[in-house]
């Protein structure tokens, strides 16, 4: 296309143009009344649901977070334990399970997540025990016996 003057050219807003308004729209497809179709109205309202989108994946993270938690902690209650006490002794037991990995295994499989209650339940008995320094602490656990 030739265009022999620039005020021609300048009007001419060429395919790209035609493209970006196509992709705007369609991402407006599902949208009541006129913000499916007018292009003005479709920018607006396509920005607004992105930045919903945006926070409602954030958001989903924290609910989705916030039921395996709830998960764990009815599992733990189940077998004599609070959560923060369950996921503590985990830790130091070094067992590298996530919340997730937990909560499947609450509900899935009791007796899995029964022993891994068990294997909490020890080590906080054996750190009792280093507590209270009665002499019966395992090899590597320092008491306050020790120190003195």
């Amino acid at each position: 296309m030739v265009f022999l003057s620039l005020s021609c050219w300048i009007r001419n807003r060429g395919p790209d143009r035609y493209w970006k308004v196509q992709e705007v729209l369609k991402h407006a497809r599902h949208f009541r009344g006129r913000k499916n179709r007018c292009y003005s109205l479709a920018v607006r309202a396509v920005r607004r649901a992105f930045v919903y989108a945006t926070k409602a994946r954030k958001v989903k993270k924290r609910n989705i977070r916030t039921l395996w938690i709830t998960r764990i902690s009815a599992g733990s209650r189940e077998h004599g334990m609070k959560y923060p006490a369950l996921m503590n002794h985990l830790t130091k037991s070094s067992v590298q399970l996530n919340r997730r990995v937990l909560s499947d295994l609450a509900i899935t499989e009791p007796r899995s997540f029964l022993s891994l209650a068990k294997l909490a339940r020890a080590r906080q008995q054996e750190g009792f025990r280093a507590a209270l320094g009665d002499g019966k602490e395992p090899a590597g656990v320092l008491s306050r016996v020790m120190l003195q």
